[in-house]
Protein backbone atom coordinates (compact mmCIF):
# COMPACT_ATOMS: atom_id res chain seq x y z
CA UNK A 1 0.00 0.00 0.00
CA UNK A 2 1.72 3.60 -1.30
CA UNK A 3 1.48 6.21 1.74
CA UNK A 4 0.07 9.77 0.47
CA UNK A 5 1.73 12.63 1.77
CA UNK A 6 -0.50 16.19 1.99
CA UNK A 7 1.57 18.53 -0.22
CA UNK A 8 2.30 21.22 2.64
CA UNK A 9 3.30 24.28 1.26
CA UNK A 10 5.88 26.21 2.14
CA UNK A 11 6.05 29.22 4.54
CA UNK A 12 8.36 32.44 3.93
CA UNK A 13 11.30 32.97 6.25
CA UNK A 14 10.95 36.09 8.20
CA UNK A 15 12.96 39.20 7.36
CA UNK A 16 14.91 38.66 10.33
CA UNK A 17 16.02 35.17 9.58
CA UNK A 18 16.80 35.65 6.20
CA UNK A 19 18.89 38.50 7.07
CA UNK A 20 20.56 36.25 9.26
CA UNK A 21 21.28 33.42 6.52
CA UNK A 22 23.08 36.54 4.53
CA UNK A 23 25.24 37.12 7.88
CA UNK A 24 26.31 33.97 8.26
CA UNK A 25 27.41 33.28 4.42
CA UNK A 26 25.05 30.96 3.88
CA UNK A 27 23.44 30.23 0.16
CA UNK A 28 20.30 30.02 1.22
CA UNK A 29 19.60 33.38 1.82
CA UNK A 30 19.42 33.87 -1.92
CA UNK A 31 16.89 31.41 -2.35
CA UNK A 32 14.87 32.37 0.67
CA UNK A 33 15.12 35.85 -0.65
CA UNK A 34 13.64 34.57 -4.50
CA UNK A 35 11.13 32.83 -3.13
CA UNK A 36 9.42 35.23 -0.53
CA UNK A 37 10.38 38.13 -2.93
CA UNK A 38 10.98 37.25 -6.41
CA UNK A 39 7.03 38.20 -7.66
CA UNK A 40 7.43 41.51 -5.92
CA UNK A 41 10.71 42.23 -7.10
CA UNK A 42 10.56 40.87 -10.73
CA UNK A 43 7.15 43.51 -10.85
CA UNK A 44 8.96 46.65 -9.90
CA UNK A 45 11.54 45.48 -12.39
CA UNK A 46 9.66 45.08 -15.46
CA UNK A 47 8.05 48.69 -14.67
CA UNK A 48 11.34 50.17 -15.18
CA UNK A 49 12.93 48.14 -18.09
CA UNK A 50 9.80 46.12 -19.79
CA UNK A 51 11.93 43.44 -20.73
CA UNK A 52 11.93 40.08 -19.28
CA UNK A 53 15.31 39.05 -19.72
CA UNK A 54 16.56 42.30 -18.54
CA UNK A 55 14.18 41.55 -15.77
CA UNK A 56 16.23 38.30 -14.69
CA UNK A 57 19.44 40.14 -15.21
CA UNK A 58 18.24 42.83 -12.42
CA UNK A 59 16.85 40.13 -10.46
CA UNK A 60 20.24 38.50 -9.98
CA UNK A 61 22.24 41.93 -9.91
CA UNK A 62 19.88 42.16 -7.16
CA UNK A 63 20.59 39.08 -5.40
CA UNK A 64 24.09 39.76 -5.61
CA UNK A 65 23.97 43.08 -4.13
CA UNK A 66 22.44 41.88 -1.07
CA UNK A 67 24.73 38.90 -0.97
CA UNK A 68 27.94 41.62 -0.91
CA UNK A 69 26.00 44.38 0.93
CA UNK A 70 25.21 41.53 4.15
CA UNK A 71 27.48 42.25 6.28
CA UNK A 72 28.27 45.11 6.81
CA UNK A 73 24.62 45.99 6.26
CA UNK A 74 21.71 44.67 8.62
CA UNK A 75 18.65 45.98 6.99
CA UNK A 76 15.89 46.48 9.12
CA UNK A 77 13.65 46.18 6.34
CA UNK A 78 14.46 43.66 4.19
CA UNK A 79 11.72 44.42 1.28
CA UNK A 80 12.46 48.13 1.39
CA UNK A 81 16.13 47.30 1.40
CA UNK A 82 16.06 44.98 -1.68
CA UNK A 83 14.18 47.00 -3.82
CA UNK A 84 16.62 50.08 -3.31
CA UNK A 85 19.31 47.60 -4.70
CA UNK A 86 16.77 46.48 -7.49
CA UNK A 87 15.70 50.29 -8.75
CA UNK A 88 19.59 51.13 -8.99
CA UNK A 89 19.90 48.02 -10.96
CA UNK A 90 17.18 48.78 -13.48
CA UNK A 91 17.77 51.96 -13.40
CA UNK A 92 21.04 51.88 -15.22
CA UNK A 93 19.61 48.97 -16.93
CA UNK A 94 17.08 51.74 -18.21
CA UNK A 95 19.78 54.07 -19.03
CA UNK A 96 21.76 51.99 -21.11
CA UNK A 97 18.59 51.06 -22.85
CA UNK A 98 17.87 54.47 -23.59
CA UNK A 99 20.78 55.29 -25.13
CA UNK A 100 19.91 52.34 -27.09
CA UNK A 101 16.56 53.71 -28.21
CA UNK A 102 14.63 51.28 -27.14
CA UNK A 103 10.54 51.72 -26.13
CA UNK A 104 10.00 53.59 -23.43
CA UNK A 105 9.05 52.09 -19.90
CA UNK A 106 6.76 52.89 -17.29
CA UNK A 107 9.71 54.68 -15.86
CA UNK A 108 10.08 57.17 -18.56
CA UNK A 109 6.42 58.23 -18.48
CA UNK A 110 6.04 58.64 -14.93
CA UNK A 111 9.40 61.17 -14.82
CA UNK A 112 7.76 62.90 -17.54
CA UNK A 113 4.95 63.99 -15.30
CA UNK A 114 7.75 65.37 -12.81
CA UNK A 115 9.34 67.17 -15.63
CA UNK A 116 7.94 70.25 -15.33
CA UNK A 117 9.13 71.15 -12.00
CA UNK A 118 11.86 69.10 -11.00
CA UNK A 119 15.47 70.09 -12.79
CA UNK A 120 17.66 68.20 -14.66
CA UNK A 121 20.82 66.80 -12.74
CA UNK A 122 22.74 69.96 -14.13
CA UNK A 123 20.45 72.30 -12.83
CA UNK A 124 20.54 70.25 -9.63
CA UNK A 125 24.03 70.50 -9.24
CA UNK A 126 23.99 73.99 -10.45
CA UNK A 127 21.34 75.69 -7.84
CA UNK A 128 20.90 73.23 -4.99
CA UNK A 129 22.46 70.92 -2.71
CA UNK A 130 21.57 67.25 -3.89
CA UNK A 131 21.29 66.20 -0.88
CA UNK A 132 19.47 69.03 0.60
CA UNK A 133 17.11 68.58 -1.69
CA UNK A 134 16.61 64.99 -1.13
CA UNK A 135 16.18 65.69 2.08
CA UNK A 136 13.22 68.50 1.23
CA UNK A 137 11.26 65.59 -0.68
CA UNK A 138 11.58 62.84 1.86
CA UNK A 139 10.13 65.28 4.34
CA UNK A 140 7.32 66.04 2.25
CA UNK A 141 6.66 62.53 1.85
CA UNK A 142 6.74 61.50 5.46
CA UNK A 143 4.46 64.55 5.44
CA UNK A 144 1.51 62.75 3.43
CA UNK A 145 -1.59 61.17 4.80
CA UNK A 146 -0.74 56.93 4.02
CA UNK A 147 -2.64 56.37 1.10
CA UNK A 148 -1.40 59.69 -0.55
CA UNK A 149 1.92 58.25 0.67
CA UNK A 150 1.49 55.35 -0.97
CA UNK A 151 0.17 56.72 -4.65
CA UNK A 152 3.05 58.58 -4.74
CA UNK A 153 5.72 56.09 -3.95
CA UNK A 154 3.88 53.70 -6.22
CA UNK A 155 4.10 56.16 -9.17
CA UNK A 156 7.75 57.61 -8.76
CA UNK A 157 9.86 55.31 -6.74
CA UNK A 158 7.91 51.48 -8.22
CA UNK A 159 6.99 53.09 -11.12
CA UNK A 160 3.81 51.49 -11.16
CA UNK A 161 1.31 52.33 -14.10
CA UNK A 162 -1.77 54.25 -12.97
CA UNK A 163 -4.17 51.12 -13.54
CA UNK A 164 -2.23 49.27 -10.88
CA UNK A 165 -2.29 51.83 -8.33
CA UNK A 166 -6.06 52.56 -9.12
CA UNK A 167 -7.10 48.69 -8.56
CA UNK A 168 -4.33 48.13 -5.30
CA UNK A 169 -6.39 51.04 -3.66
CA UNK A 170 -9.85 50.14 -5.54
CA UNK A 171 -9.97 54.14 -6.88
CA UNK A 172 -10.89 54.92 -9.89
CA UNK A 173 -8.43 56.11 -12.33
CA UNK A 174 -9.07 59.79 -12.62
CA UNK A 175 -9.28 59.67 -9.06
CA UNK A 176 -5.48 58.44 -8.75
CA UNK A 177 -4.69 61.24 -11.20
CA UNK A 178 -6.55 63.85 -9.54
CA UNK A 179 -4.72 62.44 -6.17
CA UNK A 180 -1.16 62.78 -8.48
CA UNK A 181 -1.73 66.23 -9.75
CA UNK A 182 -2.39 68.06 -5.91
CA UNK A 183 0.44 66.38 -4.96
CA UNK A 184 2.69 67.50 -7.30
CA UNK A 185 1.60 70.79 -6.72
CA UNK A 186 1.92 70.92 -3.25
CA UNK A 187 5.66 69.34 -3.71
CA UNK A 188 6.03 72.49 -6.15
CA UNK A 189 5.16 74.59 -3.92
CA UNK A 190 7.20 73.37 -0.75
CA UNK A 191 10.32 73.62 -2.87
CA UNK A 192 9.22 77.09 -4.07
CA UNK A 193 9.07 77.64 -0.16
CA UNK A 194 12.51 76.26 0.15
CA UNK A 195 14.38 78.51 -2.18
CA UNK A 196 14.42 76.02 -5.29
CA UNK A 197 13.74 78.06 -8.14
CA UNK A 198 11.23 76.59 -10.61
Amino acid sequence: MKLKYKNTPKTPMTDESIVELYWARNEKAIEETDFKYRKYLLSTLYNIVRDSLDCEECLNDTYLGAWNSMPPSKPNSLKAFLITIARRTSIKRYHSNKRKSLIPSEMTISLSELEAFIADDDNIDTYFDAERLGRIISDFIRSLSERRRFIFLSRYYIADPIDTIATDLSLSRSMVNKELAAIRHELKEKLESEGYSL
